[in-house]
């Protein structure tokens, strides 16, 4: 991330800061599935409140019992209990406030992770693309993380700063209504002040979040290329850049900390004005030096039980303000997450009610337009040919003249702009969800393998397969030829993006989890790519084994190397000519 990228984002946030109300309003909706947990959650913090009370009203009683009265402690033994009861009840009950709290928090993390995940499974590979999948691993992991503070802390903790306060006033004024002005009065202060140091908190977490959607946005691209880098020398130039922003973040994460700071400092300077002044009051007023109002009336019953209120009068204000950067951060992610949430999917969801049949289907393209941003320029023009059933057609053509985008529209991960693409005569979008995904294998020139077996990796294709199925599609697809040499053979365990096998292997397990499910279309970007000769030889054998049974259709920059191909679709510059072959 370089200082021009960095100056022009911190622009574009100046100039359109984002919708505060809106993201409160979102905020407070997804705590609805979870309300009566944040009620139950308020509801033990209000009664351990009351219980504090009334813990410093058996204090004081007792005190008074002893240094003025004279009573023996025996007789007090009552309420000596009493106060011990209070203890274990008062501990329980703010337990119950943890465990409320955190799981009203866990449920609303959780619902909006398993919604985020079924949208982003929606999008598809071209919309993660577009959006950057830095950006989106970052929405999905921090900022939804950054919710548990405000649901679980900062929220619960809202109505009982008014209750408990106004609790304890209540209290306070019976016994001595100069002492209950005196800390009315303070206590607005609080929260007024706070506000005003936290104003712009949100803003300071939203740039935050930005900066470390772009950071990790720049760090999965440096890992991704990281062989590319090692080549050219400049792995030394990326590790420095990398700590540059690192230490850019940093700088960012500290700001955010002064602003949390700032804000507990103010807290806790007016609430310990408060209590200072009450206690002057008091002490005065035992001392007989001042005779204003309810003074002269004061007891040591009544004033030491104010002066042990008086701080929790401010201690549900300092809990929220301990809380209200959870707030602001909640803020701040908010933002991130709605605008996830609000992207829209490359390929429309499709309502109909048509199903694909089992058999090799024949296509049609007619008129296709393709171009990935509204009014930008179109990747592919007017495309129109046919692909007949049960045949093999080449999609050929250099770099960027929109092989893959064609082969994203076949798949329905991509709608093209014009035109319209059909399967046995059905338009795409007539089709039922799922039914063209269910007969349709795909096979790129980079094959996704996940941590775990090889075994499970191929059943990735179809779960439910049965043993017989997936040795047939292993054996088929040339992956028992180097299995059976493992200890472990299928069983073998594999690392993030298949390592521990070659890179000809891994598209071999790639090619049978395809033959898997058996799809009567099958579509190929570079199957034979970057392929050692024996992976190579053992891919185009399967291929034209399967020539004549499967609909396929392959994108490629080696056209020779499929012969008994039908026929050849050539794109460049948006402009098509068709061959046929044989």
């Amino acid at each position: 991330m370089d200082q021009s990228t960095r100056t022009e984002a911190d622009t574009v946030l100046e100039d359109n800061p984002p919708d505060a109300r809106g993201a409160r309003r979102w905020l407070a909706e997804q705590s609805r599935p979870v309300r009566l947990l944040m009620l139950a959650a308020t509801g033990s913090g209000l009664l351990a409140g009351w219980i504090t009370i009334a813990q410093a009203g058996l204090i004081a009683a007792i005190v008074h019992a002893l240094v003025v009265q004279g009573t023996d402690r025996n007789a007090l033994m009552v309420w000596f209990v009493l106060w011990l009861l209070t203890i274990p009840l008062r501990s329980l009950l703010m337990a119950l406030r943890e465990h409320a709290s955190l799981h009203a928090a866990l449920g609303v993390r959780r619902r909006l992770r398993q919604r985020l995940s079924r949208h982003i499974m929606d999008l598809g590979p071209i919309g993660v693309r577009q959006l950057g999948q830095g950006r989106v691993s970052s929405v999905l992991l921090d900022q939804v993380n950054a919710l548990e503070g405000y649901y679980a802390r900062f929220l619960p903790q809202l109505p009982l700063s008014l209750l408990v306060p106004l609790s304890v006033l209540v209290v306070v004024f019976l016994l001595d209504w100069l002492a209950a002005l005196l800390l009315l009065f303070a206590a607005p202060l609080i929260p007024l002040f706070m506000a005003l140091v936290g104003m712009g908190a949100a803003t300071v977490h939203r740039r935050q979040f930005q900066a470390l959607e772009r950071l990790s946005s720049y760090f999965l691209d440096r890992l991704q290329g990281l062989e590319t880098l090692r080549h050219l020398g400049r792995g030394g130039a990326t590790v420095v850049a990398l700590q540059d922003n690192a230490d850019k973040y940093r700088r960012r994460t500290m700001s955010v900390l002064r602003v949390a700071f700032l804000s507990s400092a103010v807290l806790e300077f007016f609430s310990s004005v408060a209590i200072a002044m009450t206690a002057i009051y008091i002490g005065l007023g035992l001392l007989g030096y001042l005779t204003l109002g309810p003074a002269e009336q004061l007891t040591l019953f009544s004033g030491l039980f104010i002066l042990l209120l008086a701080p929790e009068v401010f201690s549900p204000l300092r809990d929220l303000a301990t809380h209200y950067h959870d707030r602001a951060a909640a803020l701040g992610a908010a933002t991130g997450i709605r605008e996830l949430l609000d992207a829209s999917s490359p390929a429309r969801p499709r309502s109909g009610q048509k199903t694909v049949s089992t058999i090799a289907p024949f296509l049609e393209l007619d008129g296709v337009t393709v171009s990935y941003d509204q009014g930008g320029a179109a990747v592919l023009r007017e495309l129109s040919f046919e692909v007949p059933a049960a045949s093999t057609t080449l999609l050929t053509g250099p770099s960027g003249s929109g092989k893959t985008s064609l082969l994203m529209v076949l798949l329905g991960l991509l709608d093209p702009h014009e035109g319209q693409v059909r399967i046995n005569g059905i338009a795409v979008p007539e089709l039922a969800p799922g039914a063209l995904e269910a007969r349709v294998g795909w096979l790129g020139q980079n094959p996704r393998l996940l941590p775990g077996t090889i075994r499970e990796n191929i059943l990735l294709g179809r779960p439910d397969a049965p043993r017989a199925a997936l040795e047939s599609a292993a054996r088929e697809a040339g992956v028992l030829r180097f299995t059976d040499r493992l200890p472990d053979g299928l069983d073998t365990r594999v690392g993030e993006r298949g390592s521990g096998i070659s890179g000809g292997e891994a598209q071999r397990v790639a090619l049978a989890r395809a033959l898997l499910r058996d799809p009567p279309l099958l579509v190929l970007d570079e199957p034979t790519a970057s392929l050692d000769p024996e992976s190579r030889g053992i891919v185009l054998d399967v291929l034209q084994r399967m020539h004549g049974q499967r609909t396929q259709v392959i994108a490629t920059h080696q056209p020779a190397q499929f012969p008994w191909a039908d026929r050849r679709v050539e794109l460049a510059a948006a402009e098509v000519g068709t061959q046929h072959h044989g």
